[in-house]
């Protein structure tokens, strides 16, 4: 009896791993040649390994209560495959799931033909089936080469292909001593929080350029961002991801414009003055076809302002304060010396600092129904990434706590901040497992704590990686290229 047991556990597990084998070479192509991204309940699986696929598929019964196999994902992924499609993310999982489970989830009744897969699906997809692809592809160069430059490099690279739409072309850095280019390539080939680069990097000396992935990348030495002609290496109306946080405002920002190639600007850093700040997923529809110049606001703003503003819409927000628990940045001292802010002279890597931090106001640029409303400070800690915030928030009607964690994780699958609420239930999860993630924020549910209308919520937020995605989609959008999703997700508050 052992044995039999042991013999179907393994030959379950065979079967599993031998669809997301199959899975695996589809879903690239679908990416590299029509731009068509394929996800499980909202975990993409572009470059993921058959154990991705897997891990994800497991996911589903946590928010379900039922398992979906890896069997009935098949046949969705493999019909999708067959359909000429415009540029779209399709969420497999979720479409098996309905397809399958309609009568368990309440949606048989809603119309659709779920005898038929084929049928089915050329539903679903009608937006996108047999449409034209009409966007272009937009040049992107990266200003500066660190933290956020490089994993910007490395999510630019990963989405490598013959369909791409945003093609990095270019980084510029301050240099040009002998050994600096191998220097940036072999920080972009090796990580210490992030790991390896997942590819082969090599360098062009004579050139002057990065080859990573089937991508080349010019490495341009400039001292100010108005000293550049991108034309002269083939770059035209680039957008301009300034890194670097030393202009601000629209006069430095507005260097950029100045150069020859480049057409637009996003700051990876709270903007002054009048420069819309950008929290994608609260206010991304603001960004214009006309702007020129745009902010992608802070790793914190980006963490904090999606789950504010889903309660928000839910419950209504009194007022509140948010303490954040960051990791040390390169702006500390990694040894006690002269720091021109209060206490930040101290060790990093010693010391919690506390210091202040914007992200509590600068809430408002994004979502201005929380204007005045919020306090906020920060505490720097001796870690080298992911971070906390902890909400304190007054709410404007009385919950509890299952109510706020059930609310939040459906806005985390099935609403406009699906991409930047991730959820967690888990009981032993700590900073270092939250590394490489790509939502803005994860609410850890098992901390949350409610009395009456007083609601106490924990974030975690990867504030190098998820924060790099967030300024991707910004990047995406000022591109124009604005894919649908499906299935069709619910509005937040709703």
């Amino acid at each position: 009896m052992n044995q039999q047991f042991e013999q179907e556990l393994l030959s379950s597990w065979q079967e599993r791993q031998e669809f997301a084998e199959k899975m695996l070479p589809i879903i690239g192509r679908l990416y590299r040649n029509h731009c068509v991204e394929i996800t499980v309940y909202g975990r993409t699986l572009l470059n993921a390994s058959a154990i991705d696929v897997i891990k994800a598929h497991r996911t589903v019964r946590r928010h379900e209560g039922e398992k979906l196999r890896l069997r009935e994902s098949w046949p969705v992924l493999e019909a999708v495959s067959k359909m000429q499609l415009a540029p779209v993310e399709i969420d497999i999982g979720k479409l098996a799931f309905d397809f399958y489970y309609a009568d368990k989830i309440g949606t048989a009744n809603d119309g659709k033909n779920r005898t038929d897969l084929q049928a089915y699906l050329n539903e679903e997809l009608k937006e996108v089936h047999n449409a034209a692809d009409n966007h272009q592809a937009t040049d992107v160069v990266l200003y500066g080469f660190g933290r956020i430059g490089r994993l910007l490099a490395r999510l630019l690279i990963e989405r490598q292909g013959n369909n791409n739409k945003l093609r990095l072309r270019a980084i510029v850095v301050r240099g040009g001593r002998e050994g600096d280019l191998e220097k940036r390539a072999s920080l972009l080939r090796r990580d210490s929080v992030h790991g390896p680069f997942n590819g082969s990097i090599t360098i062009d000396e004579e050139r002057k350029a990065i080859k990573a992935n089937g991508s080349y990348i010019q490495v341009i030495y400039a001292n100010s961002p108005d000293e550049i002609d991108y034309t002269q290496y083939g770059i035209n109306n680039a957008i301009i991801v300034d890194n670097t946080g030393m202009w601000r405002d629209e006069e430095g920002l507005g260097l950029h414009l100045k150069s020859k190639g480049a057409a637009k600007v996003l700051l990876t850093a709270p903007g002054k003055g009048d420069i819309k700040n950008i929290v994608h997923g609260v206010n991304h529809n603001d960004i214009l076809t006309t702007d020129t110049i745009l902010s992608a606001a802070s790793c914190t703003t980006n963490a904090i302002t999606p789950v504010l503003k889903a309660l928000d819409e839910k419950y209504g927000i009194e007022n509140g304060h948010v303490e954040t628990v960051h990791s040390f940045t390169n702006d500390q001292n990694l040894i006690d010396n002269y720091h021109k802010a209060d206490r930040r002279g101290r060790s990093a890597s010693l010391n919690m600092v506390i210091t202040e931090t914007g992200a509590a106001k600068a809430v408002a640029k994004a979502y201005p129904q929380l204007a005045g409303k919020l306090t906020g400070n920060a505490i720097r800690v001796p870690t080298p990434n992911v971070s906390m915030a902890i909400l304190n928030l007054n709410l404007k009607s009385v919950t509890d706590k299952e109510s706020i964690n059930n609310y939040l994780q459906t806005v985390s699958l099935f609403s406009d901040l699906q991409h930047q609420i991730d959820f967690t239930a888990s009981k032993e999860i700590v900073s270092t497992d939250l590394v490489g993630t790509r939502s803005a924020s994860v609410v850890d549910s098992q901390a949350t704590i409610v009395a009456d209308n007083r609601a106490t919520l924990y974030v975690w937020y990867d504030n190098e990686f998820g924060y790099s995605c967030q300024v991707m989609r910004v990047v995406r959008d000022m591109a124009g290229l604005r894919y649908p999703s499906v299935p069709k997700v619910n509005i937040v508050g709703a």
